[in-house]
């Protein structure tokens, strides 16, 4: 069973890989926001309804979120796409910087969505030859970028129903992503002052501005007395008047992070506290508002070891002698550190979990559901996520072929949970134990 899995999975990507392609390029060159992805979604979501799938929109209130549903019964799993772009990151295909003005896929979600298309569609193909029971489902996620997404989803019950969710993401390695990606609270700090004459008569104002840099420097203190892994960054949102009127509206944006939610909570707690105290220094007053949360990733070994199985047997790509030569140029034109090894093989999977510096929506379904998330090379070594570099590699053949291996792997994987119904079993019995001892 697994060798006709893996010979009708991989012909049926092989056979459609031109329309894979395809899609991710018209996603690359129609790059959309948070939240704006109306193109994006309804190309992924066109493809999957005329492969037979069932298409539901407006998800969690969200007009660019849908799910693509096929078969019937159980087990229920779940393929989790995205396809938002990053401000500012449009990039044409080439290995030198040549930003063309617009936003861009400098996280590689153009292939991201796709892949998990493409998966979604190998893995009905073989159901429906081998006559297996049981529901692919494939969901739009709008709104990853900012940590939205998923969280609102979730919180609204959309993935209640799945056994198992599975997504990929695009960077410089192959491996499965057995990573504790970090535990997120992002808010705005909003101070509002009187405005007054700088000179003339400074006793009347009450600066907003004085506000948030007292804020900021207790913050800076803070970060003596918080947990190592605790990170702490803030940038100014406010608009600025001139340096002879005290202003009387500012504001802040803060990333609190780490890699549990209770130490996350409980600097943000700090941080708010330096936020009253600075408005309490200056006269002012503050409005604390939380544009999103979201918990730590929930690792599933179970699901780690089946996929990695299921990856080592799963060739990685080949690249040719221009694909090597771009990886050259682009690690020459960025400064990337590989010392000229771009690509290599599947790396073995981590004992213990590995903390990431970085967070993902996914991680609040991953407390709802067992959750895997794979690693494909959709760039060459070095490349680091939401750059020029990254960017221009989405939309190339190097970024394909990952985000092609990454639709193999995914429904290679997806086939053993559908045939093999003891391994969700485990994995329900893991992700259950996990939440009893939290």
């Amino acid at each position: 069973m697994k060798y006709q899995a893996g010979e009708t999975i991989s012909g049926w990507l092989k056979q459609h890989e031109t329309e894979m392609c395809d899609m991710a390029d018209y996603i690359f060159r129609h790059p959309e926001i948070s939240l704006q992805e109306t193109k994006s979604s309804r190309c992924l979501a066109a493809y999957l309804e005329s492969q037979g799938f069932r298409i539901t929109w407006g998800l969690a209130g969200f007009d660019t979120a849908f799910v693509a549903e096929w078969g019937s019964g159980k087990p229920v799993l779940g393929f989790l796409a995205e396809y938002d772009a990053l401000p500012g990151l449009g990039q044409e295909p080439e290995p030198e910087c040549r930003p063309i003005g617009t936003c861009g896929h400098g996280c590689g979600h153009n292939l991201l969505g796709t892949a998990c298309v493409g998966a979604a569609c190998a893995l009905k193909t073989w159901m429906k030859k081998e006559q297996i029971s049981g529901t692919v489902r494939v969901y739009g996620c709008p709104a990853e970028e900012i940590v939205i997404g998923k969280i609102q989803m979730n919180e609204a019950g959309v993935f209640d129903e799945l056994d198992a969710a599975v997504t990929w993401h695009p960077f410089d390695r192959n491996r499965v992503s057995y990573d504790i990606w970090q535990a997120q609270d992002i808010k705005n700090y909003k101070f509002y002052g009187i405005k007054a004459h700088a000179s003339k008569s400074p006793e009347m104002g009450r600066s907003a501005l004085d506000a948030a840099e007292l804020m900021n420097v207790g913050v800076n203190y803070l970060r003596e007395h918080v947990a190592d892994d605790v990170r702490m960054h803030y940038t100014y949102t406010g608009r600025f008047g001139p340096a002879n009127i005290v202003p009387d509206y500012v504001s802040t944006n803060y990333f609190i992070r780490s890699a549990k939610w209770e130490r996350t909570q409980d600097a943000s707690e700090r941080v708010d506290n330096c936020a009253r105290g600075a408005a309490m220094m200056t006269g002012t007053r503050v409005e604390i508002e939380r544009v999103t949360k979201n918990r730590e990733m929930k690792v599933n070994r179970t699901l780690s070891e089946l996929f990695y199985a299921e990856m080592q047997r799963i060739p990685v790509p080949e690249y040719t002698k221009e694909e090597l030569q771009f990886a050259a140029k682009i690690s020459e034109a960025a400064g990337l550190h590989n010392g000229g090894v771009y690509f290599t093989g599947l790396e073995p999977m981590e004992d213990e979990p590995v903390r990431l510096s970085i967070g993902t929506d996914v991680s609040d379904v991953s407390h709802t559901v067992p959750t895997i998330m794979l690693s494909a090379a959709a760039m060459c070594k070095g490349t680091p996520l939401h750059h020029w570099s990254a960017a221009a590699q989405a939309g190339m053949s190097i970024g394909k072929k990952g985000m092609m291996y990454a639709a193999v792997c995914m429904a290679m994987g997806s086939a053993r949970l559908m045939n093999e119904p003891d391994i969700l079993e485990r994995a329900w019995e893991e992700h259950r134990h996990d939440a009893a001892k939290v």
